[in-house]
């Protein structure tokens, strides 16, 4: 049984969204978000097995890598201005119109990646032309999340908001797991067939995936958040300028946080990959199948952490993460330095499952709860972007860094403790808001409902 919501003028209270259209937008979130994400983290994997030759030749594989690794980090640059962006749609047209336009960005700039000749049919303008099908990766990638999370949190009942919105992130790992797993399949194929056709066939999947991502979101109800501030005429026109101006503790808070999860992520599943196979000289499949074994550990313990954060608070669980990130590091390295199958495995599993699972479950409340109704989806996907283009190219760092100490990846464990560092400062200095009023559509109301939240 769904709980009201509270109204923010403390008139006319919205109408708590029925089961039956519940499950309908967390069915869709967690399907639209899966195959957006789908689409941004193949291009990962794909730079590390097979664009580095393709796209980016060099005398040495590595070098190659670290090109390709830079070209990955170039969609992080550009995800603020995704986030910025779409995100001044969503506030002005509505969550769900915005989420379908970021559903054909993402999937026709991957679709066209499966089509494009290679180097040595077009030279440079090969990798020019990925480069920029990159940038427009980072553009939908950008509001995808912000988006998906936002409507999830407007229509969830309060006292489980936490519950239901992991289900955002879920999807998000659901994404990384297909994408990792049809590379696995590709794999299987004779060198000579991956090289020519077989890494094309995951890129052009998304020109299917396209119609199953707009069938299950164009079913779903606008938030009814949207629709009352529509009817009451409080749309802003420029909802970036309010929300730095009537948020800007919530917009540093929301830089900050996500700096650890951003940057050891891809450390985990995109970097990870190079270091086994090209610095310990281990098979792919060790690789790729420890990065499959912690993302099903992660999607299992979403909505369990989720629903942790509804009980226990948002604060703890993050402080509590980028605490034990920091902590493994070190024996993170040391694990996969002993070249045991194994041994890999269980480190990849224990450093997801207790220091970026947690923080990953939580992030999609934490970040509607940070920013009042009017600019809830440009404050949370600008700010949570910029996080993400500050520490997005940590594949090309720790490549870089393991490089410079003759394949020595303790400088690796060293950034990581760096970033951790900063996003604990992030939670440090912001407010437990599990139970804050998301319905208050400014500051003032915002403010009050953290300080003073109703029981």
């Amino acid at each position: 049984m769904t709980e009201p919501a509270v109204n923010g003028d403390g008139v006319e209270p919205i109408e708590p969204t029925e089961a039956k259209e519940l499950r309908r937008v967390v069915r869709a979130s967690v399907v639209g978000t899966a195959l957006e994400w789908y689409d941004f983290f193949i291009y990962g994997t794909a730079v590390t097995l097979v664009f580095n030759t393709l796209f980016f030749p060099a005398s040495d594989p590595a070098v190659g890598t670290l090109v390709g690794f830079a070209t990955f980090g170039v969609g992080f640059l550009v995800r603020p201005l995704g986030g910025v962006f779409f995100g001044h749609l969503g506030d002005r047209i509505g969550r769900r119109s915005t989420l379908v336009i970021t559903t054909m960005v993402m999937g026709f700039s991957t679709g066209v990646i499966g089509l494009l000749p290679t180097y040595q049919s077009i030279g440079v303008a090969a990798p020019i032309l990925l480069t920029l099908l990159r940038v427009c990766q980072g553009l939908g990638a950008g509001a995808e999340f912000g988006g998906a999370s936002t409507l999830l949190a407007e229509h969830a009942p309060p006292k489980r908001r936490g519950f239901f919105t992991s289900f955002a992130q879920l999807g998000v790992q659901i994404g990384l797991l297909s994408g990792t797993v049809v590379f696995l399949f590709v794999e299987m194929l004779p060198e000579q067939a991956v090289q020519s056709w077989g890494w094309r066939v995951p890129f052009l999947a998304s020109f299917a995936l396209i119609a199953v991502s707009l069938y299950v979101r164009l079913r779903v109800a606008e938030s009814p958040v949207f629709k009352q501030m529509t009817v009451k005429q409080r749309v802003v026109k420029l909802p970036v300028v309010d929300a730095l101006r009537r948020y800007p503790r919530s917009f540093l808070v929301g830089i900050g946080a996500h700096i650890c999860d951003t940057a050891v992520v891809y450390i985990y599943a995109t970097f990870s990959i190079a270091y086994i196979q090209e610095t310990l000289g281990l098979d792919r499949w060790i690789a790729l199948t420890g990065v499959i074994s912690f993302t099903v550990v992660v999607i299992i313990l979403q909505p369990l952490y989720g629903a942790l954060s509804d009980r226990i608070g948002r604060r703890p669980l993050n402080l509590f993460s980028v605490v034990f990130t920091a902590a493994f590091a070190f024996p993170f390295f040391l694990l996969l330095d002993t070249q045991q199958p194994i041994l890999i495995w269980l480190a990849l599993i224990i450093a997801t499952a207790l220091g970026f699972a947690p923080m990953i479950a939580v992030q999609p409340a934490f970040y509607a709860e940070l920013f009042g109704a009017r600019v809830r989806y440009t404050g949370f996907a600008s700010s949570r972007e910029v996080g993400a283009a500050i520490a997005g190219s940590s594949p090309l760092i720790a490549s870089a860094l393991v490089a410079q100490a003759d394949g020595d990846a303790w400088p690796v464990a060293l950034f990581m403790i760096g970033t951790a560092a900063v996003s604990f400062v992030a939670f440090l200095y912001s407010r437990e808001s599990k139970q804050v009023d998301i319905t208050a559509v400014d500051a003032t109301q915002h403010a009050a409902s953290v300080a003073s939240p109703s029981r």
